[in-house]
């Protein structure tokens, strides 16, 4: 058997295994996206704990954006956001010439009809941006990379969301004797 044919008898053969292993795709009817797309209140940026408002209001906007906007969900995203600054590059008379942003959000999805926590978690990323320029220049490059980074958190949420959330119904408890 030729090189080429095994590849493609590997190719019409690979969705029957990712089938037979109960794979469903996420966004397919039926599924995590599906389910929950439209569902999820998110918690309002000026009620999250966080080190910046202008971060906690892109987060959620972003989040938005991926989810779904809902007035009244069936589930609640509570959020934790949290940011520093480090400095990366410092020249020899002690110039600091290139930081990084490093954020941290906390996520707790919760279904409101039985207060089931479905999905929760810590995501972690940072983006960089330099300060060599002017102040002005400096400004907006440090004003970017705090954009990027709640793209790249919210992001890492929605995946993590929508890969690991429990959906499943709660179970009713015996009624008393």
């Amino acid at each position: 058997m030729s090189l080429l044919d095994r590849r493609a008898l590997l190719t019409l053969l690979a969705p029957l295994a990712l089938a037979a292993c109960g794979f469903t795709p996420v966004h397919a009817p039926g599924g995590t996206g599906d389910a929950l797309y439209g569902q999820i209140t998110v918690q309002a940026p000026e009620d999250i704990p966080s080190t910046s408002e202008v971060d906690s209001y892109l987060l959620v906007q972003n989040l938005e954006q991926r989810l779904g906007r809902a007035n009244v969900g069936a589930y609640q995203l509570d959020l934790t956001l949290r940011t520093r600054d480090e400095g990366q590059a410092i020249t020899e008379d002690s110039q600091t010439t290139r930081y990084s942003i490093v954020g941290r959000a906390s996520y707790t999805l919760t279904r409101l009809s039985d207060g089931k926590v479905v999905a929760s978690g810590d995501e972690e990323a940072f983006t960089g941006y330099s300060a060599t320029g002017s102040t002005v220049e400096t400004l907006a490059g440090e004003r970017d990379a705090h954009q990027r980074l709640m793209v790249i958190l919210a992001d890492q949420i929605n995946t993590r969301i929508l890969s690991t959330a429990d959906l499943s119904a709660a179970v009713a408890a015996p009624p008393p004797a």
